[in-house]
């Protein structure tokens, strides 16, 4: 006979030990009936509650219903091509003030089965970063931008969401004789910037910013906060080149600061064809790479008044004087003068690589936009190993005048580029490249037939220059996103098969490390977009 109290008993034991499958049950059941109140309810947990944040991460977040939901998500969208009626919008939007909104962001978007989109200055040429084909969160790092140098350690820490621009400004405003190997966009995010590889004016000198990154700080997919010691070197290497959002949240980067003199000296000057500028980009591409360390001479090349005009800017190490003793013994045949030659802090020759007035203050670095991007663009990428023939040439420019509105940036290798390993980092295009290539169109008008036929200018041209390039794979560089060297579907899955086609194309023989470090730290690939890097198993 089974007594009232025993069976009471048996109630309470079975009921404690169902207690925790019922609220697993009851929290999928919330999840699949309305995955938004889930998200937010994880949010809301006082887990993320933290006396040093300034708001809490609900306070850091915009959801569609906020009236600020679009001014948020435009502000940093750098392309029109992603900022149109019909571009997918996501659930929400955090903009964190404390690494705990970080983790946050993606612990709760993985509970609710959102796919997480970080973005950092929003200069994804293909709008990665933000925009998303299946159900969304957005983690905007704009407002995580504190910088803190240490001239006494030459470091300097940077937050993810900090500006090339705030850093250099930064940076000088504690020394003169210190600088960071970076690009020429103040206005682009760091933590894209140097996980991708991140090359400028010193690349020649330095290597890349990723070269000169000593420490990391991520969240993992678990939302733990690992720094180098913690997160291991196998991670530590493929977030530098790799592309640190296949792998988590990058928080902040801290690199060694190099060493600049207290003076530089630039230049630009400008040849068309007529002026004999074809046989000096043909000089240019055998001079370039074996000049001085110090030397960096990039060539602009577009169209004006239905001509090539080639621009020969350039960035030297040190004062006007030895620039030409240099330049006379190595390319006398440029003509460079005394006058054409401007000398200058190094900040400052930062602005003038961005093509800001002379004479503008460096404070013009800190600038942050106050509306989103009017324009759209589109660009690609190259590397070249063996000189343009003069008769290579001429079918280049033949191309390239009919484009009319197109820009090549041809940017010499050589020096320290040529001195580390490919295997050293992610990122391989290191010797035997002679030069990178950008190819960039960019447009105002609106309209599909405009964007189609300036996407058909742009790919025209790439398959022109299918000679002149690298082979067996054509290379590209990661941080020059292009959707058309291979993608994943974009319904949100990845696999090893597809990611290869465009993985090879960023990283060579480091595609393969990069995969096996990828299955260790995210086996069920939370972060992923369309040309991320997949585990194995996908």
């Amino acid at each position: 006979m089974v007594t009232s109290s025993s069976s009471s008993l048996s109630f309470l034991l079975l009921s404690t030990l169902l207690a925790p499958t019922i609220v697993l049950l009851l929290q999928s059941s919330v999840l699949h009936a309305n995955p938004d109140a889930y998200f937010h309810t994880c949010l809301s947990n006082k887990r993320w509650k933290n006396p040093s944040a300034p708001v809490s991460v609900t306070g850091a977040l915009y959801t569609r219903d906020n009236s600020s939901f679009l001014d948020i998500l435009s502000l940093h969208t750098r392309n029109k091509r992603f900022n149109r009626p019909y571009t997918p919008k996501p659930i929400a939007i955090i903009t964190p003030f404390h690494e705990s909104h970080i983790q946050a962001a993606v612990v709760c978007s993985k509970a609710s089965n959102f796919q997480l989109r970080i973005r950092s200055g929003g200069h994804d040429y293909e709008g990665y970063s933000y925009v998303s084909d299946v159900p969304f969160v957005l983690l905007d790092m704009y407002t995580f931008k504190s910088i803190h140098v240490n001239i006494q350690n030459a470091t300097a820490l940077v937050e993810a969401g900090a500006s090339l621009g705030q850093l250099y400004y930064k940076v000088a405003r504690n020394s003169h004789v210190h600088g960071v190997p970076g690009g020429i966009c103040p206005s682009v995010g760091t933590g894209g910037h140097f996980g991708g590889g991140g090359y400028g004016n010193l690349m020649r000198k330095y290597g890349l910013a990723v070269d000169n990154i000593i420490d990391a700080k991520i969240v993992d997919v678990n939302g733990n906060i690992l720094d180098r010691k913690s997160m291991g070197e196998d991670l530590f290497w493929a977030i530098r080149g790799g592309g640190g959002a296949s792998f988590g949240v990058i928080v902040s980067w801290t690199m060694k600061l190099v060493e600049v003199p207290p003076v530089v000296t630039v230049f630009r000057l400008n040849r068309t064809l007529e002026q004999g500028g074809s046989d000096l980009v043909y000089k240019w591409q055998h001079v370039a790479p074996k000049l001085h360390r110090d030397i960096f001479i990039r060539l602009q090349i577009e169209v004006r008044q239905k001509t090539v005009r080639v621009s020969f800017v350039c960035e030297f190490l040190g004062r006007v004087d030895r620039l030409l003793s240099l330049m006379k013994k190595s390319f006398p045949e440029l003509g460079l003068t005394k006058s054409d030659c401007f000398e200058m802090p190094w900040v400052n020759s930062t602005l003038f690589f961005a093509e800001w007035p002379m004479g503008t203050v460096a404070e013009a670095l800190l600038y942050e936009p106050k509306r989103p991007a009017d324009s759209y663009f589109k660009a690609k990428s190259d590397y070249v190993q063996k000189v343009i023939s003069k008769e290579g040439l001429q079918s280049v420019w033949k191309q390239f005048i009919e484009s009319e509105i197109m820009i090549m940036e041809w940017n010499p290798y050589g020096g320290r580029m040529w001195d580390i390993p490919a295997s050293a980092t992610p990122f391989p295009h290191r010797s035997g490249n002679l030069f990178q290539i950008q190819y960039m169109i960019t447009w105002y008008q609106d309209g599909e037939d405009t964007i189609n036929h300036n996407l058909n200018i742009l790919r025209s041209m790439y398959k022109v220059m299918t000679p002149f390039v690298s082979k067996s794979p054509r290379q590209a560089y990661l941080n020059y996103r292009d959707r058309d060297i291979g993608a994943n579907p974009s319904n949100g899955t990845t696999n090893v098969d597809a990611a290869r086609i465009y993985g090879a194309k960023f990283f060579r023989e480091n595609f393969d490390k990069l995969v096996q470090v990828k299955t260790k730290v995210d086996p069920e690939n939370f972060f992923r977009y369309e040309q991320s890097i997949p585990p194995h198993k996908y």
